[in-house]
């Protein structure tokens, strides 16, 4: 496979990983009593913390290699 299929390919999987964990965190929020505004700000904090995590990731194995 070429390199860029494979770059977009660990981009899309690392975005759906973000949704997923994104979604369970308004959910839990929203089990836990929350409002819908509190339950929206808690599953986008999970989704930005899940990117940047998977950005410093990438850029400590980049200079790695």
């Amino acid at each position: 496979m070429d390199r860029s299929v494979v770059v977009l390919l660990g981009i899309a999987i690392v975005v759906m990983f973000a949704l997923l964990v994104a979604a369970a965190a308004g959910m839990l929020a929203r089990l836990d009593g929350a409002g819908y505004p509190t339950a929206v700000v808690r599953a986008a904090t999970a989704f930005a913390a899940v990117l940047t995590l998977a950005a410093v990731v990438a850029t400590a194995m980049a200079q790695l290699v």
